[in-house]
């Protein structure tokens, strides 16, 4: 009984006080025009609960009205979520499908074996190469265990270093692989892991590199293979005996030979130079002409490895500030050179292990002093990351640069709190807007806001702003209408070796 009535006083609840209060003014209307006598004090109870009955009500009204603010207040918000979620999906289909045909010719033609496992081993991705290396159909090698699909070798170099790539470790390999036509090949493996948000690692990456090995080469692999392999038995046989101190005090081969070769290839400056143009996103020129400088190894170019895959090598073994510093020696012996232009000036990226470096800016300063250039020629580019890590360090080396005459540009600035606070700390003399932003204020107008507001701030700062990942004519006219100063993209100019560079004070009406 009481689970139906409940119900119903809830119902008839709200109405209560108005029929009550109804039913009182019928009452005092009835008495009123009545000739019956009838105490005062029941008349004066009749307007006490009249009373109390229109100040329930009011009552009732006020917290009606705060409750349907609320609930309007909730469904405003939920509709703007909706719109929001709706517009990107939109834009992300949208860009889905003008990406989906130069995703397919990258997947086609990408001459680097790319495969992807989950932690239970299982391929959930493979590129062409990978799958005409093997001579299998896709569904040979699609949720498949990589030792079904694998030859020996290339199985026992996963197996032996999953384990330590699933815990968190990048690992890099390298041996020898005799194909059917009697060539040899020399096969680079690189195994890295995939982390989710919360920094769980949920597959790994394998990235193999062939390259074909001259005869010369043959004969010292084979020397390197038999030491190495002296090398694991001897080492093998130690652990066996003391296995838990062995590894706690012995670095992997692996680790000492990638740390080697990165050394090897510094000194015997097997890195390239690269450099893109910066220009002015509107008319105006300038007297000088702005290049970005990028790092390539000369084993990309000859084997096609990405550009810049060895640079989490180099981080992993702490040696940027070494490569850093070798870029910037480079860079003031062009600069020096009377053949190259006085009006070229080049901005450097640092890493964030450069920044607190403690001998990287007296090299510097020591390298222009010799070369007797003028500093504002060099411009170094650091990462608002790399300065909120390691404030401290960031502005003692940034007052140091630019003291010295250099100058400073915060990279990857974007429309948040953390990147505006790091301006009250550094006067930076550019700041180069994150890509992720430039590359969509056609699309999203909150993305535009947001690159209109840095260049406000910014101008009222009067640092001047360049805008990256420029890859349309349509994105570079935007930027200079809204008054940002530089552009940088492919639009621009494709990153060129450093000796092809030339003087030319473009703006975007060259383009």
């Amino acid at each position: 009984m009481i689970m139906y009535t409940t119900p119903r006083i809830n119902v008839f609840k709200p109405f209560l006080s108005a029929t009550v209060a109804m039913v009182v003014i019928g009452l005092l209307i009835a008495l009123d025009n009545s000739l019956i006598f009838i105490e005062s004090h029941i008349v004066a109870g009749l307007w006490v609960t009249l009373l109390m009955s229109i100040l329930f009500m009011i009552t009732q009204i006020a917290h009606a009205e705060k409750t349907f603010s609320k609930q309007f207040a909730q469904l405003a918000a939920q509709k703007e979520r909706l719109s929001s979620e709706i517009k990107h999906r939109i834009w992300a289909e949208k860009t889905s499908s003008e990406n989906k045909a130069k995703l397919q010719i990258v997947d086609e033609n990408f001459p680097v074996m790319l495969a992807y496992f989950n932690t239970e081993r299982q391929c959930r991705y493979h590129n062409r190469a990978f799958r005409q290396w093997f001579g299998l159909r896709p569904e040979q090698i699609e949720n498949r265990l990589f030792n079904e699909f694998l030859d020996k070798s290339l199985f026992s170099d996963i197996s032996s270093a999953v384990e330590r790539v699933l815990s968190g470790e990048t690992i890099q390999n390298q041996h020898v692989l005799k194909l059917a036509n009697q060539s040899i090949c020399f096969i680079t493996s690189h195994l890295t892991p995939h982390f989710d948000s919360a920094g769980k690692v949920i597959g790994f990456y394998i990235l193999y590199t062939p390259r074909l090995m001259k005869k010369g080469e043959e004969l010292l692999q084979n020397v390197k293979d038999r030491s190495t392999a002296e090398h694991k038995q001897a080492q093998e046989s130690k652990t066996t005996r003391d296995s838990n101190e062995n590894t706690a005090k012995q670095p992997t081969r692996v680790s000492i030979d990638s740390s080697r070769r990165i050394i090897q290839a510094i000194e015997q400056n097997e890195f390239h130079l690269y450099c893109q143009k910066i220009i002015p996103a509107g008319s105006n020129q300038e007297s000088s002409s702005y290049y970005e400088v990028l790092i390539r190894m000369a084993e990309e170019e000859s084997n096609l490895i990405p550009p810049g895959a060895f640079l989490p090598f180099v981080e992993k073994y702490n040696l940027m500030p070494r490569l850093d510093s070798w870029v910037v020696e480079q860079v003031i012996h062009y600069l020096a050179d009377q053949r190259a232009d006085p009006r070229i000036s080049f901005c450097i990226n640092l890493a964030r292990s450069t920044l607190i470096d403690p001998v990287f800016y007296d090299r510097v300063w020591k390298l222009l002093n010799a070369a007797g250039i003028e500093p504002q020629r060099i411009c170094f580019e650091i990462e608002t990351a790399d300065v909120a890590a390691n404030l401290l360090s960031a502005v003692q080396f940034v007052k140091k640069v630019q003291q010295s005459g250099c100058l400073v540009s915060l990279c990857s600035f974007n429309h948040d709190r953390g990147s505006f606070d790091l301006l009250k700390h550094i006067q930076a003399d550019f700041l180069k807007i994150d890509g992720s932003l430039i590359c969509n204020i056609l699309r999203d107008a909150e993305d535009l806001k947001k690159v209109e507001n840095i260049g406000k701030f910014a101008r009222a700062l009067k640092i001047r702003t360049i805008g990256e990942l420029v890859e349309t004519r349509n994105i570079l006219e935007k930027l200079a209408k809204i008054g940002i100063d530089y552009a940088q993209g492919f639009i621009v100019g494709r990153p060129l070796p450093i000796e092809k560079i030339e003087y030319r004070a473009d703006s975007m009406d060259d383009l």
